[in-house]
């Protein structure tokens, strides 16, 4: 039974990651979208695999997983001679992208959500925008990056050389940021520029940014 991906139809947030996992294990997929304007996300069946109410969801052969960072890694795990290596089996390199992908987690991740929720999601809802907090948003994530750039500088990815889950996650919210004119990701300094250039440059990525959420085969 072919793997279910349960979504609202839209390459964005933790669907982005979860659908970019699967195309770098190049793992045949069935996209099922989730009516979010009709409640589906709170009707008595989803929410019996995801209690919450919310997206998205895998259901693998009947066994059903949810929680973005929890997908990936699954996904990862099972795949692992499949694709891209996005967990080193290592012990040492492993320590260091899951230190990476903790730091995306833990810093980076609420900066970029707190700059989505005004620029992005408010206008959707026909809020105002505020633009003090904006402001304070932005200045909180350039100062991640600045860190980044250190980072950076000691090698090509965030977890080492190697293209890895830690630089996966963050395709959820950072490349909406320049569709709503900040461009804070490719102007803080070279090593950030050069790294996030990389990645949405990345074939998997560009191929699911054209063809949006659907069902795939390999």
């Amino acid at each position: 039974m072919v793997l279910k991906l349960y979504s609202a139809p839209v390459v964005g947030a933790g669907a982005a990651i979860v659908a970019l996992t699967l195309a770098e294990k190049q793992v045949p997929f069935e996209f099922v979208p989730v009516d979010f304007a009709a409640k589906e996300h709170k009707t008595e069946k989803y929410m019996a695999m995801h209690p919450f109410g919310q997206v998205p969801v895998i259901d693998d052969d009947g066994f059903v997983v949810y929680e973005s960072r929890a997908i990936c890694r699954y996904i990862a795990h099972k795949y692992a001679n499949r694709g891209s290596n996005l967990l080193p089996e290592g012990l040492k390199e492993r320590a260091l992208v899951e230190q990476a992908a903790a730091v995306e987690y833990a810093t980076f991740h609420p900066a970029v959500v707190a700059i989505a929720k005004e620029v992005v999601y408010k206008p959707r809802l026909g809020l105002p925008l505020d633009q003090a907090a904006i402001d304070e948003a932005v200045k909180e994530l350039s100062a991640k990056l600045d860190v980044y750039e250190v980072i950076l500088g000691k090698h090509r990815f965030l977890g080492g050389d190697e293209f890895s889950l830690a630089d996966l996650c963050h395709y959820g919210y950072a490349p909406m940021l320049a569709d709503y004119g900040i461009d804070i990701m490719t102007t803080k300094g070279p090593n950030v520029t050069r790294w996030w250039n990389e990645l949405i440059s990345r074939p998997t990525w560009v191929k699911l940014k054209a063809d949006g959420l659907k069902s795939t085969t390999y």
